[in-house]
Order: structure tokens, then C-alpha cells, then sequence
């Protein structure tokens, strides 16, 4: 059975993750899974979060769904989040990383109002997500990426599966 990596794709909600997920699975044949679409297909959720209107994800429920096809590799996942999941699950983190100003406005048009667009530019400010994933993985696996434009977006795309490729090769 042919070996292949698992990749994350984390980063401030609006940083492109979505995008550069799909489409990275489109041209690798890797598996794509989007957290919040898991979650919602399979309601693994606990609870429900009043001041950013949203659902609370069950933790526990997403890494229980997952780990089977996490063993087997292969698999794109893309999350806001990092830490919930098990440092043996990715070969490699990737960060993505936008400008505050498109930030704020990628934002805005998805509907983030008040406290939930303050709280995600202040998130991207603080680089808080890739301060996660260096403290949740091993920095040399963890990556930042630009992701501004769409000429970024094939840049990321490109090296990423020049990555892959590579990985493959070096462990098959």
C-alpha cells in the first residue's frame, strides 16, 4: 500500500484555507475534509456558543471520527483550530497567514460583525494560530504561508505539492 502524508491546513478563519484545500485535493488525489463540514454532516457538536453565534465543536466526537483515515494518510484537513488534534496525525502544518486590512473585509462579506471580526483580525495580529501550531507540533514540520492573492494561492498550491510529491517519493 502506497504511503501517503497528511496535511493541515489551519489559519484565522477568511485566510483561504477553504480554497487552497480544494483544490490542492483536486491535484493531488489526496482526501479533503473541511472540520466544520464534518461536524455539521455529523452533528459532533457540544453545545452551542451565544456571544459568537455559533456551535461549539466536540473535540473528542472529530478525532474519534477521523482517526481511521488519518492512520491510513492521505488526507487534507482544514481548521481553524490546531491543537485538538494528535501530534502523530500530519507530516506537515501549513499556516495560513492574510493581511489585516483583506482579512477584515474577506470577513465582513461572509457576515462577521462586532466582537467575532474584532476577535479574528486580533487573532491574525497576534499570529495566535501559528503560535498554536508551533507549540502543538514540531516547529520544523510547521509552515507560514502568504495567502493574499490568487498569484500566492498557486504559489502555495505549487509548493505544496512539490512537498507531497517529494514526501511520497522519500517514503514509498
Amino acid at each position: 500500500m502506497r504511503k501517503r502524508p497528511n496535511i493541515l491546513l489551519t489559519g484565522t478563519p477568511g485566510v483561504g484555507k477553504t480554497t487552497l484545500g480544494k483544490e490542492l485535493a483536486q491535484r493531488t488525489g489526496l482526501t479533503y475534509v473541511n472540520i466544520g463540514d464534518l461536524a455539521q454532516e455529523g452533528q459532533l457538536y457540544d453545545g452551542y456558543d451565544e456571544e459568537y453565534q455559533c456551535p461549539i465543536l466536540d473535540e473528542d466526537r472529530v478525532v474519534d471520527e477521523l482517526d481511521e483515515k488519518m492512520v491510513e494518510g492521505g488526507v487534507i484537513v482544514d481548521y481553524h483550530g490546531c491543537d485538538l488534534f494528535p501530534e502523530r496525525w500530519f507530516h506537515i502544518v501549513f499556516v495560513l497567514r492574510t493581511d489585516n486590512t483583506q482579512l477584515y473585509t474577506r470577513l465582513e462579506s461572509r457576515g462577521y460583525t462586532g466582537k467575532k471580526l474584532q476577535d479574528n483580525v486580533q487573532c491574525e495580529i497576534f499570529q495566535t494560530i501559528y503560535e498554536e501550531a508551533t507549540e502543538a507540533y514540531n516547529e520544523e514540520i510547521v509552515h507560514q504561508l502568504p495567502s493574499n492573492t490568487p498569484d500566492d494561492l498557486e504559489r502555495n498550491l505549487e509548493q505544496i505539492m512539490q512537498w507531497t510529491e517529494q514526501w511520497t517519493k522519500d517514503h514509498n
